[in-house]
């Protein structure tokens, strides 16, 4: 056992801490007290349970109608392991079995978080938590006080942590169903100070913790890596150009922004493409989106935040890989090249790799959604995208699930946020099996 434990690598360790959490999680949610009325189903359980410590948002119940107090705050625990704890749980493991870290470990353990220098990686955990702790408090502290003259303190206060938490982990998961059961945001999408303030806190998640350590360190721009300037600025341009495209998308329909003034279309455009970065919240009923407004919504979320962050998806710099990569062989080159340094292939091939999974994953998972559970292609589709990308996002699909594709679901959910960052980390195995033998070339024709 001891020799088996030796060999287990942090990968498994990692997928192991997350699914001994979602269980944990699972049977607490199964109490009577965690429910407001009569306790919550195994698969109930086991769905949110997951999609709490996947970071996700996808629910079968609405929070605060299903969840009493201690169910609401085990969701908070659940959301802020699954967010900021998993390289915690992770070093926690490594030292209880292995009583040190080795260097193959520090290697697996710096990817996670996006580090490239393995042996800064317990000093990075350390500021990643106080910093993620002190984003928290700020956007909880100005949370509550908007929430303060609507709800008392008290109230006030239990929304703005619980929404700060879940924001800046792009959790999704939210607590107004007091105002309207399963709206979401939906009674705030005119105020503009309640969607910065998440806005900011979901982007602030979703850039990666490296990035925002060379933010701290650095300050200046030539001086900052290729992987942190092509995080910024794909950032950027993508939450630009989904404002543009959402508003010209959605500016004339009537279930959406058609009924707002110019200022709130944008507001609500703009925080729209914020929140598909994998956070969850909807502002506007999904459901009503136009046939392009939804296209768009599933193209940001499949892309997601960025590698070592609270964010799901492909991630922003796996896309920027694969469009040079696309633009360098039309151009008949062979090398990818970004700011005069030359990507190594096996990136591009990595790249290429979690793409290519992902992709297939969501059209098969649709496809079965849409044959177990009689829903239409886009929005199963809609479902299994928001799933594996963990985002939280659905046309309204969730709670007319089978129990055959709620099970998918979990499943998804999981390897979106266990399975892309094991998968990741097994880019660095030192293990790699050589090739031993190697066999003539076939001359096949491609396109």
């Amino acid at each position: 056992m001891k020799k088996t434990r030796r060999k287990m690598g942090i990968d498994r360790l990692i997928a192991l801490g997350f699914l001994g959490m979602i269980l944990l999680g699972c049977a607490l949610l199964c109490l009577p007290a965690a429910s407001k009325d009569a306790p919550a189903s195994f698969l109930t359980g086991l769905f949110t349970a997951t999609s709490a410590v996947c970071v996700t948002g996808l629910t079968v119940r609405d929070t605060f109608t299903q969840w009493s107090g201690f169910g609401q705050t085990v969701l908070l625990c659940l959301i802020e392991v699954g967010g900021l704890g998993f390289m915690s749980i992770a070093s926690g493991l490594v030292l209880l079995l292995r009583g040190r870290f080795g260097m193959r470990d520090q290697m697996l353990m710096a990817q996670s978080i996006g580090a490239t220098d393995s042996r800064r990686v317990i000093g990075l955990q350390k500021w990643v938590i106080g910093l993620s702790l002190a984003i928290e408090s700020a956007g909880a502290l100005a949370l509550t006080v908007r929430f303060l003259p609507s709800f008392g303190f008290r109230k006030a206060l239990r929304l703005g942590v619980f929404h700060a938490v879940s924001a800046y982990c792009n959790a999704g998961f939210d607590l107004f169903g007091f105002l309207q059961p399963g709206g979401s945001l939906s009674p705030f999408r005119r105020d503009a100070a309640v969607l910065l303030i998440l806005s900011f806190l979901i982007v602030s998640g979703s850039l990666g913790f490296l990035v925002w350590e060379e933010l701290f360190r650095v300050r200046r721009w030539k001086k900052l890596s290729v992987y942190t300037r092509l995080v910024l600025i794909t950032t950027g341009l993508l939450l630009l150009l989904g404002s543009i495209l959402f508003v010209c998308f959605e500016g004339k329909n009537p279930a959406t922004l058609g009924p707002m003034g110019t200022g709130e279309k944008w507001l609500a455009a703009f925080f729209q493409s914020v929140t598909l970065r994998t956070a969850g919240f909807a502002a506007l009923d999904q459901g009503a989106l136009t046939d392009a407004g939804k296209g768009l919504s599933l193209f940001l979320m499949f892309v997601g935040g960025s590698s070592g962050s609270t964010a799901g998806g492909m991630k922003t710099v796996t896309l920027v890989v694969l469009l040079l990569f696309l633009w360098s062989r039309l151009r008949g080159r062979s090398t990818v090249v970004v700011f005069h340094r030359t990507i190594p292939f096996s990136g591009v091939l990595n790249a290429l790799t979690i793409f290519g999974v992902m992709i297939l994953l969501s059209f098969a998972g649709a496809v079965f959604v849409c044959f177990d559970s009689g829903a239409g292609f886009v929005e199963a589709l809609y479902e299994t995208v928001s799933a594996i990308a963990t985002v939280g996002l659905s046309c309204g699909l969730t709670p007319r699930l089978h129990p055959l594709s709620k099970l998918l679901i979990i499943l998804y959910m999981y390897f979106g946020r266990v399975g892309v960052l094991t998968l990741s980390l097994g880019f660095l195995r030192e293990s790699q099996a050589e090739v031993r033998v190697r066999y003539a070339d076939a001359h096949l024709l491609i396109g």
